[in-house]
């Protein structure tokens, strides 16, 4: 699967990176969402700038057994479909830095 960006965990458990497509480079931060109140609200939020572009959910893995953040993002410059990702982490890099893998719907 491509990666299409990197961010790096704060200490807080949010993220910072850059969002990368062959016509997007955006700066995004992935966010607690501190108002959930309920499990059908997401566990993050996605912003670029002042702008909210997505939602993240936390899962879990059954072949893994580890928990993971699936990306739900939308923007008018993605056309009239969703981008569906998944954070993942760098395998041989720092701990906190986690690739956005593409996962394509179709």
């Amino acid at each position: 699967m491509p990666a299409i960006g990197y961010v790096t965990r704060s200490d807080n458990g949010s993220f910072k990176g850059q969002l990368k497509t062959l016509s997007i480079r955006a700066e995004i931060n992935i966010v607690a969402n501190a108002a959930k109140r309920n499990d059908a609200q997401p566990d993050h939020r996605v912003y670029s700038g002042d702008v909210e572009i997505g939602a993240g959910w936390m899962r879990h893995s059954e072949t893994s057994g580890r928990n993971y953040l699936s990306l739900s993002l939308a923007a008018p410059e993605f056309g009239p479909r969703r981008l569906y990702a998944n954070l993942g982490r760098v395998i041989g890099k720092d701990d906190d830095r986690f690739a956005i893998i593409w996962n394509p719907a179709d």
